[in-house]
Order: structure tokens, then sequence, then C-alpha cells
């Protein structure tokens, strides 16, 4: 077996709207696909495309919450610019930033409790 690339990363979510809202009007992604798995139980499978990677969130799972499970990490140009408008968007922020010999970062999280990192390169 070979694996080439990460496609993508899934985070389960309770509740579509609220997770849309996050997704793309906090976090400022574009929504690249959204499909209704489940039209009598609302289930939906919803994918932002960054860069040459995808976030998808759906309904189908349970979330991980509890800061749990696996997280993508996320390239900003201006890390305290991002941090001070996840604040202010909402209880998002888990950490002060860090920072390595190259690089700057931050733990989140979104609605769900799903856990992912703000990250800037020095």
């Amino acid at each position: 077996m070979k694996i080439s690339e990460i496609k993508f990363t899934g985070y389960p979510i309770s509740d579509v709207e609220r997770s849309r809202h996050f997704y793309e009007q906090v976090l400022g992604l574009e929504l690249s696909m959204m499909i209704e798995i489940d039209p009598e139980k609302h289930m939906f499978w919803i994918e932002y495309n960054i860069g040459d990677n995808c976030i998808a969130i759906s309904n189908f799972r349970k979330p991980c919450g509890e800061k749990g499970g696996p997280f993508a990490t996320l390239e900003v140009d201006d890390l305290d610019k991002a941090m001070e408008e996840l604040k202010a968007a909402g209880e998002y922020v888990d950490s002060e930033i860090m920072e390595s010999p190259s690089c700057r970062f931050l733990f989140c999280s979104d609605p769900d409790g799903n856990p992912f990192w703000l990250h800037q390169v020095k």
C-alpha cells in the first residue's frame, strides 16, 4: 500500500446550520460541496476546499466533543488577528499562542468541541 495524500479531514457535527455558520462565517471558508445524504433524517455531507486539502463536516455520526479525536491544522497569515476574531465570535479558542522555532500556533475547537489548530509559519 502506498498512501499519496490526505484527501480530507472529517468532523462529525450535531447541528448543520450552527456548524455551517461557524465554518463559513467565523472561519471564512467557502462551501465547495453539500449533499443531503438522507432527506428523511436531514443528514448532510459538507465540504470546504482549502488549497489542495479539504475539511468535511457531516451529521451522520455523533461529534467527538471534549476536544478529542482527529484535528486539522489551518494555516493563517496573521495568527494574532485570527485569534482575536475567534475570541470575538465565541468560545472557540482553547489556548494562548505557542511558539516553536519555525512556527506559531494555537488550539481551537468548533461548536461541537472538534479540535483544530491555527498555524502561522515564521
